[in-house]
């Protein structure tokens, strides 16, 4: 018995040896250690494309070797030596009686004369007032004696102060804490220009002695100047320097701590904050062992930060008490794993100065959950900091300057591919990546000899794979481990290195080059963003013990148990509270949208008109199918996906609009084109919420180099392809866009009575032509998943997007603001010489179920949600909760003219919403966009000629819309009056 044990024993302790020898490998990867960097010399030996050197390739830190002793310059803003003609420019007093310059606009420019006594090192530094704008920062360009000193200094952003409009925040009905606004904190702000996406220390700019002409240049956001100086740089000590300049030396001495503060600390929560740098910095709700506080299974906002605290340069800034002068040490509880095992970076300042060189761009290691660590040296050892008596305030900067390097290289780097990609296309003739043959493949039965035209290819390709290999190397020895970019890269070296070794087997695998563009570019924002959750900041003595906890494994069970608990007993549906008398009102939207909406209507809505209203979230649209077959309606319905209202007015189970006798006043509100939406057989559905629109985008950069304009009509186009494509760069419009090519053409998809298609008709084939004929004549790309990473990259730099778009390169591509305009799309002329610019605007929309027995009352609320003050509130309110990447498309016209656009977005914005032609919804309506899908792919993948496929598409829509007729009982002889729509709104007439 013993023996067949043992030999059963004895297999299974090999069997576990082997387990774990497999997991010590597996984990090996973790313990390996990378050589620390910090030489960037190798990265950035290359020479940029533009004469415009970045700051991280300037010797900008070593200008000046006495910079310590240079004395500061004072220019008077209010004395300027010249101003451009359309700068809006007033010199008064300000407030305090001190002369200022007031910068009404965002438009042209201002100079000054300064003499520089001594020449050396300076920085810029603003006295400024924000003035009455967006939620955006003010950003200005500066020159120095006509000349941008380096690529950053296009721009310099000034910031906006902002603080919660309340705290602690309110309760919702049910216990949920509630957001308040967010609201700028007024008053004079001094700044010195900086980057932390280039540098932890402000911009040092050499100056020689003598007279220098300074010009600034505005981008955005008007702004009141009262002072420019030019300071000398700070002197920022090491650590041990820093221990040494206190009047008490010893960091490990009790001095100035009694026995009652020995053990002193402050726990400053990260939700009470002091001020910010953005509104997009937001607190979250967090629930977990030891957070602090509780939030005892509600919606309690206890932490600050994560994906909403990312950005170079946005800080957060709170205080601290301290009981006497001596020395401390700062806790943080935070977490960090965002990007996988990518640290984050942040700079530190105690009372607006950094304490010592270890505090800039101090680096927070990834980890997988919150845990609590102090401020540290390299050996483990927490840093101490000497505080006096009383409060301190404590600010944290997200940095991105360590990367820089590495992120310039890559960049470069992937220029390189670009460059090699097309000089192979041109010697094989494979042009493009846009064309169905590229698509299908080249001759893989062709033999080459790529290394008779560039003999050099080899050494070129392994060139490349050696620049990778030292950016990988530099990423992994900041991060101190692998991360998922360098495994990208990796990928990259295998792919370039089999290049090298067959160069003319390249031809076959040249849609390896745009593979590798396309992997290793998405990684190109994770460089700069450094995200961070925080939960608490401890400021305490050294030799305090807190007690307090991060979660464990062991302690998540018991806690996910005890919520588990509270789901019996605790109230989570706010339906439940609803008032029977009052009107229900279902939004598709986010909690935050539907919080805001709720206080707006009992601080508004209801005192007005004392019609109490139910506020309850719609996650999903089927929701309101099953309820509407149940029996459990709203009354009112927001936030529908454009084609929903007609949907349900097919099914009689909503509202005509047009019924209320004032309807015609309300719908003046709305763009005529998007009306078109919600129409149906002589009757209208809905009212427009938010709105998108199109737009032509454009680098203005890129287009100066190939003196280009941007396009005004298709022809334009045709004309400007050419140019793009010879220098290895192409155009995107979205390809399975059809609407702007057939209304342009004066081409209808259905019959005046909604009952036929009119795609046999010969403006149709026209419009299709054009339409498939960029893809297959011009040669545009098929598809571009990722437009605005290629058009910050500048390998397309025009394409057609949309109101997303906008946004993103507002806010996610900062290194290219100045760089880029937006206009209307292209058009086509017409007889009377005007530029026709049709296309359809995506809308949502809000109406009431037919079965709702408080039709006058929803329709009330329906005028007061959708009118001009109640839109505008919203639309500030929103934007003011998340930043500008939030903002409210309000589809209210006079509301939307009231937001805080750029004069000339507002004014492409205007031009193009005039041009707007919605399609119209009838039955069967469904299959128009499928039938045009089948019809493209067949045209400019299969080869088919235009009017076969076109007329295969009609048959199959004519044929779906007759099924759909007979199944709603409508007669050949019915008329369902599609909506005419055949000259452009008039901004004058709509906004009376």
């Amino acid at each position: 018995m013993k023996v067949k044990l043992r030999n059963r024993l004895i297999p299974a302790f090999i069997i576990a040896l082997l387990l774990l020898g497999a997991i010590w490998m597996l984990g090996r990867e973790d313990r390996q250690t990378f050589a620390p960097v910090s030489d960037t010399s190798g990265l950035l030996d290359f020479k940029p494309a533009t004469s415009l050197l970045p700051y991280a390739m300037l010797t900008a830190g070593d200008m000046g070797r006495e910079i310590y002793k240079l004395q500061a310059v004072e220019m008077a803003a209010a004395d300027y030596s010249a101003v451009s003609a359309d700068a809006d420019i007033v010199v008064k007093k300000d407030e305090d009686g001190q002369r200022a310059l007031f910068w009404n606009n965002t438009e042209g420019w201002v100079e000054w004369t300064v003499d520089v006594p001594k020449t050396g090192a300076y920085q810029l530094e603003f006295e400024y007032l924000p003035l009455k704008g967006s939620y955006a920062n003010i950003i200005r360009g500066l020159q120095i004696d006509g000349h941008t000193p380096f690529i950053e200094a296009e721009r310099i952003v000034l910031e906006r102060y902002w603080k919660d409009a309340k705290f602690p925040y309110d309760r919702n009905e049910i216990g949920q804490e509630m957001r308040p606004v967010q609201t700028e904190i007024p008053g004079w702000k001094t700044a010195t220009a900086a980057n932390y996406a280039s540098s932890s220390m402000p911009f040092a700019f050499l100056l020689t002695e003598g007279s220098h002409t300074i010009r600034i240049i505005a981008l955005a956001e008007p702004v009141a100047i009262r002072k420019l100086r030019w300071v000398p740089q700070l002197d920022i000590p090491d650590y041990g320097k820093y221990r040494e300049s206190h009047a008490d030396p010893d960091p490990d001495s009790d001095h100035g701590s009694g026995r009652e503060t020995k053990t002193w600390y402050q726990i400053i929560e990260a939700e009470q904050y002091k001020q910010k740098s953005s509104t997009a910095i937001q607190t979250a709700s967090v629930s977990e062992p030891y957070i602090s506080p509780d939030p005892e299974g509600r919606i309690v906002y206890n932490t600050l930060g994560g994906d909403r605290w990312r950005n170079p340069g946005e800080w957060v800034e709170w205080t601290a008490d301290v009981p006497a002068d001596g020395w401390y040490v700062i806790d943080l509880k935070f977490y960090q794993g965002y990007r996988g095992k990518f640290k984050a970076f942040r700079t530190f300042m105690i009372d607006g100065r950094v304490p010592f060189r270890e505090m800039l761009h101090y680096s927070i290691r990834a980890n997988e959950n919150f845990e609590i660590d102090s401020l540290k040296d390299e050996q483990g050892a927490p840093y101490r900091f000497y505080l006096t008596k009383g409060k301190h305030t404590l600010r944290m900067i997200a940095d991105a300057s360590p990367l820089q390097p590495p992120l310039l290289a890559l960049q470069d780097v992937l220029a390189e591919l670009g460059k090699l990609d097309q000089s192979i296309r041109m010697m094989t003739g494979n042009y493009g990546s846009g064309t169905a043959a590229t698509a299908l493949g080249s001759d893989s039965l062709r033999t080459w000899d790529l290394s008779k035209y560039d003999p050099e290819l080899g050494q070129k390709l392994q060139k490349l794979v050696e620049r990778l290999r030292q950016i990988a190397a530099y990423v992994d020895g900041i991060n101190q481990s692998k991360t998922d970019m360098t495994d990208a890269i990796d990928v990259a070296v295998d792919m370039l290195t089999r290049m090298a070794r067959d160069v003319n087997d390249i031809p076959n695998r040249v849609a390896d080059f745009a593979t590798i563009q396309s992997r290793i570019g998405t990684w190109f924002s994770e460089l700069n963003n450094q995200p961070l959750l925080l939960d608490y900041i401890v400021v305490r003595t050294p030799d305090a013990q807190t007690g307090l906890k991060a979660p464990t494994a062991l302690s998540r069970l018991p806690y996910a148990l005890l919520n588990f608990a509270r789901t019996f007993y605790l109230d989570y549906d706010t339906r439940k509270l609803n008032r029977q008398e009052a009107i229900t009102v279902w939004v598709q939207r986010g909690r935050d949208y539907a919080e805001e909406l709720r206080q707006m209507i009992d601080s508004d809505f209801t005192p007005q008109t004392g019609i109490r209203v139910n506020v309850n979230l719609m996650p999903n649209p089927n929701q309101l199918i099953l309820g509407n077959a149940a029996g459990d309606r709203p009354d009112v319905v927001l936030g529908t996906g454009t084609e929903m209202p007609v949907d349900y007015a097919m099914r009689d189970a909503i509202t005509d609009l047009s019924v209320f006798p004032d309807f015609n006043e309300v719908a003046g509100r709305f763009n005529p084109g998007v009306m078109r939406s919600f129409a149906f057989n002589g009757g209208s559905y809905a009212l427009p919420e938010v709105q998108n629109f199109l737009a032509l985008y454009y680098r203005t950069d890129i287009f100066e180099q190939l003196g280009l304009k941007a396009p005004d009509t298709w022809d334009d186009v045709y004309e400007m392809l050419p140019t793009l494509q010879e220098h290895g760069m192409t155009m995107y419009i979205p390809p399975k866009d059809f609407l702007p090519f057939f209304y342009q053409n004066g081409a209808e998809f259905y019959s005046a009575n909604g009952l036929v298609t009119n795609l046999g008709s010969a403006d149709a084939l026209k419009a299709f032509q054009q339409w498939t004929d960029l893809y297959t004549k011009y040669d545009l790309p098929l598809e571009a998943p990722a437009f605005f990473n290629h058009f910050r990259n500048g390998d397309i730099p025009v394409g057609i997007a949309d109101f997303n778009t906008y946004i993103q390169l507002q806010v996610a591509a900062p290194e290219i603001t100045g760089h880029w305009k937006m206009v209307p799309i292209p058009g086509t002329r017409q007889a009377d010489e005007q530029v026709a610019r049709w296309a359809a605007q995506g809308v949502s929309g809000a109406m009431i179920m037919k079965k709702s027995d408080k039709q006058e009352k929803a329709w009330e609320f329906l005028k007061w949600w959708t009118s001009a003050d109640v839109q505008a509130r919203y639309a500030s309110d929103m934007e003011s909760f998340y930043g500008l990447e939030y903002r409210w498309n309000t589809a209210n016209l006079k509301a939307m003219s009231s937001l805080s656009w750029p004069t000339e977005d507002l004014k492409t914005i205007k031009e193009q919403a005039r041009w707007v032609k919605n399609m119209p919804y009838v039955p069967g309506y469904y299959m128009l966009g499928r039938e045009m899908d089948f019809a493209w792919n067949r045209t400019v993948l299969e080869g088919k000629p235009a009017k076969e496929s076109l007329e295969q598409a009609e048959v199959a829509l004519q044929r779906e819309m007759n099924r759909r007729q007979e199944d709603f009982g409508i007669k050949r002889s019915d008329n369902l009056q599609v909506p005419e729509v055949d000259r452009p709104m008039d901004w004058g007439r709509n906004l009376k």
